[in-house]
C-alpha cells in the first residue's frame, strides 16, 4: 500500500524526451521514468504547443500511475531552450507545468537543461562540467548561482566535439576525397561505416540524410565513427580524439576565465570510445583535474526542488 504523502519532482526536458524523477521529504528515490519531449521552442507553434500538451498530461498520468495518493510539493525543471528562469517564456512554461500537475505556479521553477546537468555534476562553485551528446557546452554556477557558459552555439556557429560536429567532419572528409576520387570510399572503413547507417553510398543518401533528418539522428551517425575505429581506421581514430580535444578546449575556457576547479566530462559522446575521453584530457591544462562521469541531471533537479520547497538545507 502507497501511504499519502507529498513528492518532489526533477524535470530533465527535451525536444524528444522528459526524464522526470520524484524522491520524498527524506530524498529517497520514489520512480523514475521519461515521457515525451517538449523544449522552450514548443511554445512557438501551434504543433509545438500541442507536443507540450501531450507530454505533460503523460507526465501527470504516469505520475498519478506509479505514486496515486501523492501530490507534488514542488518541481525543478531543466528545459532545452530555456535561459532565464524569470523570462517570460520559463514562467508561461512553470504555469503549465504547475496547472497540469495540480500545484501553485510558486512551486515550480523551469531553467536550462544545462542548470540541472551541472548541478549533478558540481554544487555551485565547485567545479566545471563540459557536456558533449547532439552538440557541446560547458557550464559553471558560481557562488552566487550565477551561470556561465562556454560553447553550446549550435550546430551552424559551434558545437565542436558533439556528436552533429562529429558525423559532419567525417562526411565532410569524405566526399571532399571523393571530388578527387570517385568510388574511393570503398577502401575506408567509415565511409562504409556511414554509409551502412544512411542506407546508400551515393550522394543523393547523404543529402536526404544530413538535410532531410533532425539533428538528433544525424548526430547518431557518430557511432559510425566509433564502429570504424574499432575496426582500426586511422581517420576515425584521429576525428574521435579530436572531438575530445574540442571538448576539452570548452573546460580549458572556463578554467582560464575562473580559475582552477576540476572538471567533470559527461554526455552520450564521452560513451562512443576511449580515445574521446583521451582527447579531453588533452584539451585541458595538464594541471587540470578530470572526471569522466555519466550524470543523471533529473535526479539533481528532484533533489534541488526538495531543497528548495521542503527547506532542506
Amino acid at each position: 500500500m502507497v501511504h499519502q504523502g507529498v513528492i518532489y519532482l526533477g524535470l530533465d526536458a527535451g525536444g524528444t524526451a522528459c526524464r522526470w524523477t520524484a524522491v520524498d521529504a527524506q530524498g529517497q528515490l520514489l520512480a523514475q521514468a521519461q515521457v515525451g519531449g517538449f523544449s522552450g521552442m514548443s511554445l512557438t507553434s501551434e504543433a509545438g504547443r500541442a507536443q507540450l500538451g501531450q507530454a505533460l498530461h503523460e507526465l501527470a498520468a504516469t505520475l498519478a500511475h506509479r505514486l496515486p495518493a501523492h501530490r507534488v510539493a514542488g518541481t525543478y525543471a531543466g528545459i532545452t531552450g530555456v535561459s532565464d528562469p524569470q523570462g517570460g517564456l520559463a514562467l508561461e512554461l512553470a504555469g503549465l507545468v504547475a496547472a497540469r500537475l495540480s500545484t501553485a505556479p510558486h512551486q515550480v521553477q523551469c531553467h536550462s537543461d544545462m542548470d540541472i546537468a551541472f548541478r549533478a555534476a558540481h554544487e555551485p562553485g565547485g567545479g566545471y562540467l563540459v557536456y558533449a551528446g547532439t552538440g557541446s557546452i560547458a557550464s559553471f554556477i558560481d557562488g552566487d548561482g550565477v551561470w556561465h557558459r562556454a560553447g553550446g552555439r549550435g550546430f551552424v556557429l559551434g558545437d565542436e566535439g558533439g556528436g552533429y560536429w562529429i558525423a559532419k567532419e567525417a562526411l565532410s572528409t569524405i566526399w571532399r576525397r571523393e571530388d578527387e576520387w570517385p568510388g574511393q570510399w570503398v577502401e575506408s572503413p567509415m565511409a562504409r561505416c556511414l554509409f551502412a547507417r544512411m542506407g546508400g553510398s551515393d550522394w543523393a543518401s547523404t543529402r536526404q540524410f544530413i538535410y532531410g533528418q533532425d539533428r538528433g539522428e544525424v548526430g547518431r551517425l557518430a557511432l559510425a565513427v566509433a564502429e570504424a575505429a574499432e575496426l582500426g581506421d586511422a581517420e576515425a581514430a584521429l576525428l574521435l580524439r579530436r572531438a575530445g580535444i574540442e571538448i576539452g578546449r570548452l573546460g580549458a575556457v572556463l578554467f582560464r576565465r575562473f580559475g582552477p576547479k576540476p572538471v567533470v566530462a559527461a554526455g552520450r559522446v564521452l560513451l562512443l570510445h576511449p580515445l574521446v575521453g583521451q582527447g579531453v584530457r588533452a584539451g585541458l591544462p595538464a594541471e587540470c583535474p578530470l572526471e569522466l562521469r555519466q550524470i543523471d541531471p533529473s535526479t539533481a533537479a528532484a533533489q534541488r526542488a526538495r531543497r528548495l520547497w521542503a527547506g532542506v538545507v
